[in-house]
């Protein structure tokens, strides 16, 4: 079954993660058929040594977008998908890293069950090295389960989607969302209501780098702001009920309130597995 591999990069990525991320694809079970990469705006010299070494390894392989300016991720992962030969899209960020045997397990699935749309999967999240394990973030795994988790939060972990670029194309494909972090969450709605297929396994298929500014941005003012527009527009989509956007909106507004050190302790004793 041929599919795409795709993921954006900008000129604020760590060089090494980046070589992390590629060494995880390409010693993977299964290969991807194509990596399509689109540079979001001008890279580091650094950057850019990574993606000609790896391009060099096998220049078949690799589809690079290059755009003049950086366009926020949104609008660069709707590009990629465009340029992407197949049908089968699997989606990556530029500092995480794959468990190898990532794509064989996700794409037995979509041959098992060919009216599935998008299948995701837990993460386990690290600091440093993916040997030093922090928590896991589970997701819902069945349809009706993940229709009830995303009226209140994001029901699939981004980083580890395997979709149909046909779906996502329906459903208007990724589009710019104010601020950031919502571009996935706006189109998992879209295609929700759309009644594509959608499911998450109960395995964690992709290591996601954490750090200590991860939960200092959850407190970011502009980044609420953001949070509450989405929400509203998520009521007013007929998406979720007026209790859900009322719910989950007054936990956006405390979560961006309490001090630091307590919505750490809140993501990783709350909110994740440890």
């Amino acid at each position: 079954m041929l599919f795409s591999l795709l993921m954006s990069v900008y000129y604020k990525e760590e060089p090494e993660y980046l070589d992390e991320c590629l060494t995880s694809i390409l010693n993977q079970t299964v290969l991807p058929n194509e990596i399509v990469i689109v540079k979001d705006g001008p890279l580091t010299q650094d950057l850019e040594d990574v993606l000609e070494k790896f391009s060099l390894m096998n220049l078949q392989l690799y589809k690079v977008i290059e755009l003049e300016e950086n366009v926020g991720l949104g609008k660069a992962l709707a590009i990629g998908v465009e340029n992407c030969s197949y049908d089968l899209i699997a989606r990556m960020d530029s500092d995480d890293v794959a468990r190898e045997d990532r794509f064989e397990k996700q794409v037995k699935f979509f041959k098992s069950d060919i009216e599935l749309d998008l299948l995701g999967s837990h993460i386990i999240e690290f600091e440093g090295h993916v040997s030093n394990k922090l928590a896991k973030r589970k997701v819902p795994l069945s349809s009706d389960e993940i229709n009830k988790y995303a009226k209140k939060r994001n029901p699939f972990n981004h980083v580890t989607v395997m979709y149909k670029k046909e779906a996502v194309l329906k459903a208007g494909n990724y589009r710019k969302v104010s601020g950031m972090g919502y571009e996935d969450y706006d189109l998992w709605i879209r295609m929700l209501m759309l009644e594509s297929k959608c499911s998450n396994t109960d395995d964690s298929l992709v290591f996601v780098r954490v750090g200590k500014d991860m939960y200092q941005r959850r407190g970011n003012k502009e980044r609420l702001i953001t949070a509450l527009h989405f929400r509203k527009n998520m009521y007013r989509s007929g998406f979720c009920s007026l209790s859900d956007y009322l719910f989950a909106s007054s936990v956006n507004i405390f979560v961006a309130f309490i001090p630091n050190i307590l919505r750490e302790f809140i993501y990783k004793k709350m909110l994740r597995t440890n």
